[in-house]
């Protein structure tokens, strides 16, 4: 439980940086079809920002159609 808190709140800071919302981001993700737990979410957020930003960008256009 503890390290899905931290996942979360590092996903949401990073959803954030791109414009989005925790819940906004999980949303647009599974509108698109994308299937990427918490975890790998997580890791990508930290060590990976360009990826995040694709991810984000993505679930942004699935949630607009």
């Amino acid at each position: 439980r503890d390290f899905r808190k931290l996942w979360i709140t590092r996903i949401n800071a990073a959803a954030r940086m791109n414009g989005l919302s925790y819940s906004k981001l999980m949303h647009g993700l599974k509108v698109a079809g994308i299937e990427v737990n918490r975890k790998m979410l997580a890791d990508l957020a930290v060590t990976d920002a360009a990826a995040f930003a694709v991810l984000a960008e993505q679930a942004k256009t699935a949630m607009n159609k």
